[in-house]
């Protein structure tokens, strides 16, 4: 930027701070000393110029009173107070006047006055001599400005800053730019939130319909990370019991399923002592290996390396959450927080908004064991559990939880064989009985384990049909973590009979059977085994999904549910069904500020973005024309708008949480400028994008969260949604129906005129993408 000074009263620099700016020198006035702007007057060549701000603040000002700017220059009313320059505000308690005027203008007398933003009187002139302005800069100290109100019965007293800085006539120049590409008036004014059958007023007579005919499949290209079609059990935690006995967990054991391990967390708390951000030594609790004498055998040929603790350095990291680095504080300003007992392993969700508040507020009013919640899945096989706790797992994690999915089953299959006949699960087979409990309680441990290293969700998937088995558990729970029991219960016999086969088809239990129908006629053995001992849930906190997989009708039903989590897992439940269904995503066409390579704004497409939109419009039409029910979901925001606007025949629907993610201050400008104006903020994005938050911005966590209602309603829907958006809100979204890590959804690859189908139905979701153009 150049030189800056700043004043203000009592020896404080202005808003910007004391000292110089981005490049050059200064120094502030009142409180360091030095000249100010006037210092560097040796430094003004090129035609450099000052752009100057005066800010007052008072946080008790009422009524609709607001600051305004009068004096002796004709732009600002020649004294005349109708004519002067209203103040804007910048914060609740803070109003703000910029401009920029030549380094060596004349001086400048001026008083502020207090009056309705769009009337005369009341007219309220500040108290005290005319304020001088030269140089940029005021003249003398900087006094408080203090009004006579209602007589002089009451005063009023704002705090006056003022700062100056250099800026050459290019700066000038390309936020001039800026702005009017920002500010130009919007092409889909008039367009309503909710429209249908609007077609674009120009048509499309620029391109011929044969330029524009789709061969779907000659579009389909290869996707960065194909789609799993593992069995979802298999993709549950892997059973460390079971695995090497005697062996140390290690980082990536802990955390094999995707999920930040805390080694790698922003803070971790641990007793006051904490560790830096690259070298975190774990409780050895969190890594204690459960040794189960008489049952464990190994059946692993994984190699396992054991965890080398680190001394980590010792004092408190302050993540601020607005792009800033972070800051140590010393031990001794650790006992401030002595009071917050976090207790060990991962303090926080990786989040932000209510999700983070609510894990404060469970941390702070919560016993330990709420801390840390256990959904135990309860019902008969072929009732979708297992569908269930991989999207309710899929769900947490994206909202920011540590959650692990445990499925008994594949311990069971490691412990005793994945070839176990009918009779394995008769009620009237004492070993068979004990070997299920066996690796039940296994599960559990593992799962208990697991939370005292760091987790906060388990989802424990398991038949758990008898009393006795669930009494168990509470048991292991105590202490521990909250349980909550999650019943589905299915009375379709189509659904079941679906259910079967793919069991059949998928699961590792009949790999080995090559007769299909010999295999059906097990499981429904094995099935009615468990029937004739299944007792429901009736005990502690529980809820119930009876006939809800199909999205309608059935019920819900809860029992002693509290707390920010569960309830928002309530919610969830309620809003999920098995119906298949396309969700297509895909950004806006190519705009003007893509091609000048600059963030955010609100500008128009280019002309390769007006072709997609018509590609796209085609696209749609092929592969929706059998869907009637089919809607379009655009953000608030133009370029959106005009993608959609070819679209006919579907309900277009816009949502402000659709919009990109908000640049704040760095808005409309290109990496590269914000690299050279604001070198601190390019930095801190760089090495942390998912939690950087842009000045006056959004970061990810933000996005994630203002986008948890977009989720929910993608869950709900029953018919096909086509989701126009931005790159960042796209991530965020990609993320969860592929289950990634949210350290990794800044990095996702989501490229223009791309469309990316995902499939959601009974066998969890498929992915597909088409290339239109590039």
């Amino acid at each position: 930027m150049g030189t800056s000074g700043s004043k203000g009263i009592d020896g404080v620099g202005g808003m910007g701070g004391v000292g110089g700016a981005a490049a050059g020198a200064g120094g502030g006035e009142g409180g360091d000393g030095g000249g100010g702007v006037g210092a560097a007057s040796g430094s003004w060549h090129g035609g450099a110029q000052l752009y100057v701000s005066l800010k007052m603040e008072n946080a008790r000002i009422t009524g609709d009173l607001v600051p305004h700017v009068y004096g002796s220059e004709p732009i600002i009313g020649s004294w005349d107070p109708s004519r002067a320059l209203a103040m804007e505000r910048e914060l609740a308690s803070m109003w703000e006047l910029s401009f920029v005027v030549p380094p060596d203008h004349e001086t400048l007398d001026f008083k502020f006055l207090l009056k309705p933003k769009d009337a005369d009187t009341p007219c309220i002139i500040e108290e005290g001599p005319t304020r001088l302005l030269t140089g940029g800069m005021l003249e003398g100290d900087v006094r408080i400005a203090w009004f006579k109100m209602n007589g002089d019965h009451e005063t009023l007293e704002f705090r006056v800053f003022n700062k100056a800085d250099i800026v050459s006539p290019l700066d000038l120049a390309a936020s001039w730019r800026v702005f009017k590409e920002n500010f130009q008036p919007s092409k889909v004014r008039g367009i309503p939130d909710v429209s249908i059958n609007v077609a674009p007023a120009h048509g499309t007579e620029d391109t011929s319909t044969e330029s524009l005919e789709l061969d779907l499949e000659h579009y389909v290209i290869p996707t960065p990370t194909a789609p799993t079609s593992e069995y979802a059990a298999n993709l549950a935690a892997n059973p460390a019991s079971l695995i090497q006995t005697g062996a140390l967990w290690t980082n990536d054991m802990l955390l094999s399923d995707g999920i930040q391990s805390p080694s790698s967390a922003t803070a971790d708390f641990e007793d006051n002592n904490y560790c830096n951000k690259d070298n975190v030594a774990l409780p050895a609790d969190s890594f204690k290996k459960l040794q189960v004498s008489g049952i464990v055998e190994s059946k692993s040929v994984d190699t396992l390396t054991t965890l080398q603790k680190q001394d980590g350095q010792k004092g408190l990291f302050v993540d601020r959450g607005v792009g800033s680095t972070k800051f140590g504080k010393s031990s001794s300003a650790c006992s401030l927080a002595s009071g917050l007992n976090f207790g060990t392993g991962k303090a926080m969700p990786e989040a932000a908004g209510a999700v983070a508040a609510a894990a404060v507020a469970d941390r702070l009013h919560g016993s330990k064991e709420d801390r840390k919640l256990a959904i135990v899945l309860v019902g008969l096989p072929a009732r979708g559990k297992t569908f269930t706790a991989v999207k309710l797992t899929r769900y947490l994690r994206w909202l920011g939880h540590e959650t692990r999915h445990f499925n008994v089953g594949k311990y069971r299959r490691l412990k005793h064989g994945a070839n176990q006949s009918a009779d394995f699960f008769r009620d009237d087979n004492p070993e068979g009985i004990e070997a299920r409990n066996e690796v039940a309680a296994l599960a559990m441990e593992d799962m208990i384990d697991w939370m005292h290293g760091g987790g906060q969700v388990g989802i424990f998937d398991a038949t758990n049909s008898t009393r006795k088995r669930r009494y168990m558990l509470m048991k292991m729970a105590e202490g521990n973590c909250k349980i909550i029991f999650l019943e589905t219960i299915c009375n379709d016999q189509n659904i079941i009979e679906r259910n079967v086969r793919l069991k059949i088809q998928q699961s590792p239990d009949y790999a080995d059977q090559p007769d299909y129908e010999t295999g059906v006629r097990d499981f429904k053995e094995r099935l009615a085994n468990y029937e004739k001992v299944y007792e429901p849930v009736q005990e502690g906190s529980y809820i119930k999904m009876i006939d809800m997989v199909k999205g309608q009708g059935g019920q819900l039903q809860v029992n002693n549910i509290s707390g920010y989590l569960p309830g928002r897992i309530v919610f969830f439940l309620v809003n999920s069904h098995l119906t298949p269904r396309p969700i297509l995503l895909t950004r806006h066409g190519e705009s003007l500020h893509n091609v000048r390579g600059r963030v955010g704004g609100d500008t128009v497409l280019s002309e390769d973005g007006e072709l997609y939109a018509k590609k796209l419009a085609n696209f749609i039409e092929k592969r929706l024309k059998s869907e009637k029910t089919a809607s379009i979901w655009t953000s608030t925001l133009q370029r959106t708008i005009l993608t959609a606007s070819p679209i006919v025949g579907f309900p277009k629907i816009q949502w402000r949480a659709l919009d990109e993610i908000n640049s704040g201050v760095c808005d409309g400008m290109t990496y590269e400028e914000i690299k050279k104006v604001m070198p601190e903020e390019y930095e801190s994005r760089k090495k942390d994008k998912l939690r950087y938050r842009y000045p006056r911005g959004e970061s990810y966590l933000d996005v994630i969260q203002r986008l948890e209602p977009v989720i929910i309603e993608l869950e709900r829907q029953r018919a096909p949604v086509v989701v126009i958006s931005h790159q960042a809100v796209l991530r965020a979204l990609y993320a969860y129906f592929a289950d990634r890590p949210l350290r990794e959804v800044p990095d996702i690859e989501m490229p223009l005129h791309t469309i990316i189908e995902i499939q959601m139905g009974v066998t969890g979701v498929e992915e597909k993408r088409y290339k239109l153009m590039d």
